[in-house]
């Protein structure tokens, strides 16, 4: 009788060592599909002085934040490519566009970027991000800006 019980105790340990891994496996896989899936969407966000320190693979897809540095800006002969530089205050990054730009985009403005990088220095833009008012800058840029010592806050005008 006590054998009986014995082999009974061990099936139902068996049965529920199989469960556990079981279900250990299908959530490793889930989470693994999911990360898979969202890979193409996770883009690292960097200022140029990160970019310039990470060594950035070439084709790596990333944000690139910073402010458009003055008297960098030029436009190529077919109207829709753009060269400019980004600056955090430290390094500068040269920058290639091809598309429209958005309407509020100017030179010492702050700007986020899409795209990825190459080999040769330049980072090629996907889409340009601009500020949609005078007084709003992206948040990763300002944060970028500040702990580089570069940001000024700007005093609110009395009316």
């Amino acid at each position: 009788m006590a054998s009986n019980v014995n082999t009974r105790a061990s099936k139902r340990k068996k049965k529920r060592l199989y469960l556990v891994l079981t279900s250990m496996s299908i959530v490793v896989l889930a989470v693994g599909l999911v990360l898979t899936a969202l890979e193409d969407s996770i883009s690292l966000f960097l200022d140029p002085s990160e970019l310039v320190e990470r060594n950035i693979p070439e084709g790596q897809h990333i944000r690139l934040g910073g402010l458009v540095v003055e008297d960098s800006f030029k436009k190529d002969q077919d109207g829709l490519t753009y060269y400019f530089d980004v600056t955090d205050g430290a390094e500068t990054v040269s920058v290639t566009y091809k598309g429209s730009l958005p309407d509020l985009f100017r030179e010492g403005q702050g700007v986020v970027l899409e795209g990825e990088t190459s080999n040769s220095g330049l980072f090629h833009a996907t889409e340009v991000l601009a500020k949609h008012d005078e007084n709003y800058m992206p948040k990763e840029v300002m944060d970028s800006l500040k702990k580089r010592g570069v940001y000024r806050e700007v005093e609110e005008e009395s009316i």
